[in-house]
């Protein structure tokens, strides 16, 4: 683990950067951090590429940053690839990461070689959903993280990840439980604030690949068929016997549906 401090950003953030070649950048779901990429490491290494896992403000090891917008994530994140003397990288986010993702191919799309976007959609929050935002809010305030363990993590994954692969929804509260309460409510303010990024996919002019879990109910398929659809040669992929955190519930799937992208779409 390294952290870097980036000065026009005026921020730090943790990150894991590992192995050689072609750079793969993963940006995490809410309530976790980069630990959730773990069974993406081994397999991405081995075929060749750079490995650069991230903690979004105030997640893992980076610590609280007040304020932080997805928007202000992107440019942390531009200026981070900048650090890195990274030109340009493949880009995945999952989720909180995927709009973070999209606000990075609108605003910086030089920072970008391709698109990986799992389990996330284009739009903004309704009234309902930001009402729903600021109850979340509240109950933590009340409980700390554990209070997502009674509401968001079960909802998190599908039924048949909780019967074929029990130990999934242990990582998952494990990782929640290792958050701070701060930390969490930032990012919810973030993503209720989010701007709608829908009017901008027409522009994305590099390779990207959709991913979405079967039986994903926060970010259902049809939410990934219209973001894919928006962006002009996009590839759809659905993970079988997977909700919405398709890269933990069925890690052979989506790292075989990453792995054929890269070696196919990015030269």
């Amino acid at each position: 683990m390294s952290t870097v401090t980036l000065p026009r950003q005026n921020i730090t953030l943790a990150l894991e950067d590992r192995g050689q070649g072609r750079p793969v950048v993963w940006l995490h779901a809410f309530p976790l951090d980069r630990g959730m990429w773990e069974p993406q490491l081994q397999p991405l290494l081995a075929a060749g590429y750079r490995v650069i896992t991230v903690d979004l403000p105030g997640f893992g090891e980076s610590p609280v940053q007040a304020g932080w917008t997805i928007d202000s994530a992107a440019d942390a994140l531009a200026e981070l690839l900048e650090v890195l003397q990274v030109p340009a990288a493949v880009v995945g986010g999952e989720s909180m990461g995927g709009y973070v993702a999209l606000a990075l191919a609108r605003r910086h799309p030089h920072s970008l070689s391709g698109l990986i976007l799992a389990d996330t959609r284009a739009g903004s929050d309704d009234a309902a959903a930001r009402a729903r935002r600021q109850e979340t809010i509240e109950a933590i305030r009340q409980k700390g993280p554990a209070a997502l363990l009674e509401t968001l993590v079960p909802k998190l994954i599908s039924d048949a990840t909780r019967q074929s692969r029990p130990h999934v929804l242990e990582t998952i509260r494990t990782l929640t439980l290792r958050q701070t309460t701060q930390g969490l409510i930032d990012a919810l303010i973030a993503l209720r604030d989010r701007p709608d990024a829908a009017p901008y996919l027409p522009n994305i002019r590099v390779p990207t690949l959709v991913i979405v879990g079967e039986y994903d109910t926060i970010t259902p398929p049809l939410y990934a068929a219209r973001l894919a659809g928006l962006i002009d040669s996009a590839e759809l992929v659905h993970i079988p016997q997977a909700g919405h955190l398709s890269n933990l519930e069925n890690p052979e799937a989506f790292n075989a549906a990453v792995l054929s992208f890269l070696q196919r779409r990015i030269s």
